[in-house]
């Protein structure tokens, strides 16, 4: 689910999207299952990219999505038990040659809730090698949108 802009929160640095947990993401006990964490950033994430002109299109999908997950680490603070919207805070502490690191927290509607913080390290590999290579310009215009400033 994408929101209009205007009913994004404002952040400091970053980005928030509203994402949807369903009935099926939530595990026996009644709270999303841990793995849908992932799931979830990836659908807060692709739309980002993708209204800024890095989408998934087939045999015309930019190089720039061609990329792996290296590293993907969180923390549960506080389980989310409905169903229905869900804010996911996320921005990019580093954006290397060839390789990102996100931050993330996924809050409350009202943010004043953290349920789960934590990275996701993705590296960009050439389709042909599966070896790192750099980004383009073109993620490198994006990605500055996202970065957190340094202090």
């Amino acid at each position: 689910m994408t929101n209009a802009v205007a009913d994004q929160p404002t952040v400091q640095f970053g980005h928030v999207e509203h994402v949807t947990v369903h009935f099926d993401d939530l595990d026996a006990m009644g709270i999303l299952h841990n793995a849908r964490y992932a799931v979830l950033l990836e659908r807060a994430l692709t739309p980002y990219w993708t209204e800024r002109g890095l989408a998934y299109r087939g045999s015309a999908t930019p190089p720039d999505l061609f990329h792996a997950v290296r590293e993907f680490t969180i923390t549960f603070r506080a389980p989310i038990a409905t169903t229905g919207p869900v804010a996911v805070h996320f921005w990019l502490e580093h954006f290397g040659t060839s390789s990102a690191e996100y931050a993330f927290q996924f809050r409350s509607l009202d943010g004043d809730t953290v349920h789960a913080e934590g990275r996701r390290a993705i590296v960009r590999l050439d389709p042909a090698t599966l070896r790192p290579t750099p980004w383009t310009e073109a993620a490198r215009a994006v990605a500055s949108t996202l970065l957190r400033p340094t202090a």
